[in-house]
């Protein structure tokens, strides 16, 4: 039986992440799995999003992202149907607790849907779960 591990780094982290590899393929538990597989592109619907250049393409065109909306996105992407709280998305995308206004993350929703979106008012990636938070739209055929 196989087993899936998902690991989610962020930049800065890169000793942490080879030395989990360099644990996991000392194992004995792991004997004959020398090679992981690193999710560096996301592939949902018409969007395409690539990790290491930090770049997103929709139907062929790149979307000029900044650094804090990319990494929204992908958050959200990489998970889609998972509803994130504006909390939860400031916690992960900045890395520090924030106890104030949360009316950034909504501003960078706002920005991230009016580059990626055809009609911004009416989202298909990027849904919002009145009260709760956002989430990608589990329901676009997925080529992760």
């Amino acid at each position: 039986m196989s087993k899936i591990i998902v690991l989610s780094f962020s930049r800065g982290e890169e000793e942490v992440y080879q030395r989990i590899l360099q644990i996991l393929s000392e194992s004995p538990h792991f004997e004959g799995y020398n090679e992981f597989q690193v999710q560096k592109h996301i592939s949902i619907g018409e969007m395409k999003l690539n990790l290491a250049e930090k770049n997103v393409v929709i139907r062929g065109t790149e979307v000029i992202l900044t650094n804090k909306e990319f990494e929204i996105l992908y958050l959200l992407a990489q998970s889609p149907g998972r509803i994130y709280s504006k909390e939860q998305i400031y916690d992960i995308v900045w890395q520090e607790p924030y106890s104030g206004d949360y009316n950034i993350v909504m501003s960078h929703i706002h920005n991230i849907r009016e580059k990626v979106e055809d009609n911004p008012s009416k989202p298909i990636y990027i849904q919002t779960v009145w009260g709760v938070g956002y989430r990608f739209n589990k329901n676009l055929s997925s080529g992760l």
